[in-house]
């Protein structure tokens, strides 16, 4: 299965990272439908090229989104695959071979530092107030579709009818014994707010991070530390051989091992979210096709069929009305537990992903 988080962490990583792009030489399209088609003089055109990460994902865009919009409106959908560096390559040489861009809003934000994006007319985008999606993910060039969480997984077998209810549990190893997995700065963002929950600060306390007290909690927890999860299917891989008792995990990856009779569980207790989004790509030749798909994929009807598809939660609170109670069980974004967790605070994270990793790799080195 393709991760769009993956995607997102393969971009680069920090805004120093990004400027360098400037001076890149123009990268070709890889994927299908490369080729440009311009939108004409009334701005009517046929085609839109979005660019998202494919795999299972990008199946599940074709049948619940691509697919019932060609249909409806007429406008093909061309996809193609390309990493942060080809796009903004593109960009920056002024003949991008896209126009939607689905990425996470952290990248949106790093785009925007690039003047990469165009800035969004709401207006064009009808679906948004029926949509109700947070007033937070709705920015001056992207707007959220989805988000996925990052919580704790655990062996339902492995605590003799226990459960661990909190981070502070996850660092208990002798209360909740075995080994634990945690993630590599390769698959997502370091877990300091994990750490910071564990020793007591209060979920919306959290920013900015404490990072000497985060790293001070890790290290009560390094040597208990089996491995640390570059991929997103090898935390369940971990659980499902009883090589650890707990894993960090994005919140998705556990339905196909329930349906397999692994005996795992998720906590959405200090859950952290991480929005998906759009935005236009500057110069973009199809944008009035690009803002139709934006605001079709929007509609609450759109997202709850996508979200049936594939294990992503809406942006749209509305979307959940939509879906069954086992439906809506199955996902981070339901009423039930979405207070549970927190926004990660991507502002902050740009600021400072460079000089924390560096940090993380050093630690894990021990």
């Amino acid at each position: 299965m393709s991760d769009p988080k993956i995607g997102r962490r393969a971009l680069l990583r920090g805004a120093g990272g990004l400027a360098a792009l400037a001076a890149l030489p123009s990268v070709a399209a890889c994927g299908t439908g490369t080729s440009r088609v311009s939108s004409g003089a009334n701005g009517g055109s046929k085609t839109v090229i979005v660019r998202d990460s494919g795999g299972a994902y990008g199946e599940a865009l074709q049948k619940a989104v691509y697919t019932p919009f060609t249909k409806e409106t007429g406008i093909k959908v061309q996809v193609v695959n390309l990493q942060g560096t080809q796009m903004l390559a593109q960009i920056k040489q002024g003949r991008p071979q896209f126009d939607l861009i689905n990425n996470s809003m952290m990248d949106h934000a790093k785009f925007v530092a690039q003047d990469a994006l165009e800035k969004l007319d709401t207006e064009r985008i009808k679906s948004l107030k029926s949509a109700k999606i947070p007033e937070n993910q709705i920015t001056d060039h992207a707007v959220a579709h989805s988000f996925y969480g990052q919580c704790m997984a655990y062996r339902t077998d492995a605590f003799g009818g226990r459960k661990p209810e909190s981070w502070a549990d996850f660092w208990d190893t002798k209360g909740f014994k075995g080994s634990r997995s945690m993630c590599n700065p390769d698959a997502d963002l370091p877990e300091l707010e994990f750490a910071l929950l564990a020793d007591g600060v209060p979920m919306d306390k959290l920013y900015p991070l404490d990072v000497d007290r985060a790293f001070n909690v890790l290290t009560r927890l390094r040597s208990d530390i089996k491995k640390f999860w570059d991929s997103g299917p090898l935390p369940g891989v971990l659980l499902s051989r009883q090589e650890v008792t707990m894993a960090t995990v994005w919140d998705g990856r556990l339905a196909a091992l329930q349906q397999q009779g692994v005996p795992v569980q998720r906590q959405l207790n200090g859950a952290r979210r991480q929005f998906q989004g759009f935005g236009i790509a500057k110069g973009a030749a199809n944008a009035d096709a690009a803002y139709q798909l934006m605001d079709y994929s929007l509609r609450p009807k759109v997202a709850a069929a996508l979200a049936k598809t594939y294990p992503s939660n809406p942006a749209s609170a509305e979307a959940y009305t939509l879906l069954t109670n086992e439906e809506r069980s199955k996902l981070a974004g339901a009423p039930e537990y979405y207070d549970k967790g927190f926004d990660a605070d991507i502002n902050w994270w740009i600021k400072n992903e460079a000089a924390i990793t560096k940090r993380w790799l050093e630690w894990a080195r021990g």
